[in-house]
């Protein structure tokens, strides 16, 4: 282009001139999720970023990597925004899927392996992917309904998982991806593009796949480094599924941005998680309350050094405060704990309770993130600031999703009023920080009165035998819905239900109060930790009957 032409570019500010120097400037100027290994890696080269069992990566050989398997994907054809989908544990070639993808222009995919056969083959089908990377141990879900993926081009075997050998029609990871240049990929990526997809995880209807820019993971991912205060030094313990957004998002990704060490865990059993801590001297760890029980209640807890931890983070789920204050009381050098909140719709982070607040506020989802803005609205979109009166929490900001994909009208419906809608039910209190009490669809509604489950499963982990407790409406034909407790008590612990029931009088309105309890010896919860009241409404629907 002439240089007059450039010059009259730079003297007019209009749609067409900032688009021209969009392109031209944008190797220069472009913030990308597919740049965060690049940067960390000039920053500490030596520094090492991945370790997964006897693998170990610094900055500059992991990113080498995602290089290597971005090329791959290029040489196999991969266009703009295809999506490369993987079914796969916490193990390195996920983690070179994911950040290789984003590299190559592409979206990445990561499938749910609690799913199976159909409900993964839809999850395919539905997002139009063209590659699929396989783990060995998991192909047993997949294998008989491969056939019916046929938009699939491209079939990659992962054998990080028990080390078996490639069917007939895959390409070995390792073969395949290797034999490809560690140079850059020269490809034009920008902030806005989509460069990631998940899939909700359907425990009401069919899965919604969740569209993502690196504008909106960005933003998050900046919003976690700033508000959890994770620094350079801090060696965290994924042993969450990253598949999942909250390990993936909140911890693994922020923490390569920052130039720290991940450690993968394939699962998160509550020994190798301690025996992990320890081998590492881990500085921060996350994990569902469903988790942190397990370790508390675990016989050799006591016997770890866990003093590395000072930072511990919780979400995906309301943690019992009695369960809080007994990890204050066995993890004394954890001094700061942060509760997260939100969805995969934004990325997922929302809201945080900061460790200055979790005595005096103990149970509250906190305030809006750095990035975000928070309200409770009523179901005409009005705001409610006063406190104690309920509303749907609802946010907004640069972490908030594209949309779902070819579902506009879901789309528009979630994005009401100008705000996302979560579908959970909050209330205020005088300093506008949020509590949870109850998803919309979890609201008991008996004999006429509102009941929010989380209010009496407190009052229940009050018993000092419980282990876990959901409480659920139940058909009745007299209330309708009748309030449920389902409880786990404690390993050698016997409870009567009549004693559970007048702990709930003595501290609830009688119409709060359970009407049966049922003793269980586990709750059902997908691969976030998150209880599914769904799968237990369904089990004891003829409970009252």
């Amino acid at each position: 282009m002439m240089t007059m032409d450039v010059d009259r570019y730079y003297s007019e500010l209009n749609k067409e001139s900032i688009g021209y120097l969009r392109k031209r400037y944008n190797k220069i100027t472009r913030w990308v999720v597919a740049d965060l290994l690049k940067r960390s890696a000039y920053r500490y080269p030596d520094k090492t970023a991945l370790i997964y069992n006897d693998l170990s990566y610094t900055y500059p050989e992991l990113d080498a990597q995602c290089n290597r398997f971005a090329n791959a994907l290029l040489a196999a054809g991969l266009q703009r925004y295809d999506r490369v989908a993987i079914l796969a544990h916490n193990t390195a070639h996920h983690v070179i899927t994911w950040l290789g993808t984003a590299k190559a222009g592409g979206i990445y995919l990561a499938i749910n392996y609690m799913l199976k056969g159909k409900d993964i083959s839809f999850c395919i089908n539905h997002s139009e992917s063209k590659f699929f990377v396989v783990e060995d141990t998991l192909y047993d879900l997949v294998k008989d309904v491969l056939d019916e993926m046929p938009g699939v081009k491209t079939l990659i075997w992962s054998d990080q998982g028990a080390g078996l050998p490639a069917p007939e029609n895959f390409l070995s990871f390792d073969d395949w991806y290797q034999k490809y240049p560690a140079d850059e990929p020269d490809v034009d990526l920008y902030i806005e593009d989509p460069v990631q997809m998940t899939y909700t995880s359907g425990t009401e209807t069919l899965p919604k796949g969740v569209l993502l820019s690196s504008q909106s993971l960005l933003s998050q991912y900046m919003s976690c480094i700033v508000d959890g205060e994770y620094t350079t030094d801090d060696v965290s313990i994924n042993a969450l599924p990253i598949f999942h957004c909250a390990q993936r998002d909140v911890f693994m990704n922020p923490v390569f941005w920052v130039g720290g060490t991940n450690v993968l865990l394939f699962a998160a059993d509550p020994k190798k998680i301690m025996e992990a801590i320890v081998k590492y001297k881990a500085t921060l760890f996350f994990a569902p309350p469903t988790v942190w029980i397990a370790l508390l209640r675990h016989p050799d807890f006591d016997s770890y050094d866990l003093s590395s931890v000072q930072k511990g983070y919780y979400g995906a789920s309301i943690m019992p405060v009695e369960v809080l204050k007994e990890i204050f009381r066995r993890m004394p050098s954890c001094r700061r704990f942060y509760n997260y909140y939100g969805q995969t719709e934004l990325s997922p982070y929302h809201t945080m309770l900061k460790p200055a607040y979790m005595i005096t506020k103990p149970g509250s989802a906190g305030q809006g993130g750095l990035n975000m803005e928070t309200a409770l609205l009523d179901d005409e979109g009005n705001e409610i600031t006063e406190a104690g009166v309920a509303g749907e929490i609802c946010g907004r900001g640069p972490h908030a999703m594209l949309m779902y994909f070819k579902d506009r009208e879901k789309t528009e419906n979630a994005f009401a009023y100008g705000w996302f809608h979560s579908g959970d039910i909050g209330v205020l209190d005088e300093d506008r920080f949020i509590t949870v009490v109850d998803r919309k669809k979890d609201m008991v509604k008996t004999g006429g009165e509102n009941v929010a489950t989380r209010e009496v499963e407190e009052v229940i982990y009050q018993d000092p035998r419980v282990s876990e407790v959901a409480v659920i409406g139940l058909p009745h034909e007299k209330w309708v819905e009748a309030v449920t407790a389902i409880v786990v008590p404690k390993a050698g612990q016997q409870i009567r239900e009549e004693e559970l029931a007048e702990l709930c009088r003595k501290n609830l309105a009688i119409f709060k109060v359970p009407k049966g309890f049922i003793f269980t010896e586990a709750l059902p919860k997908n691969p976030s930790g998150k209880i599914l009241k769904r799968d237990l409404r369904k089990q004891f629907e003829n409970f009252y009957s």
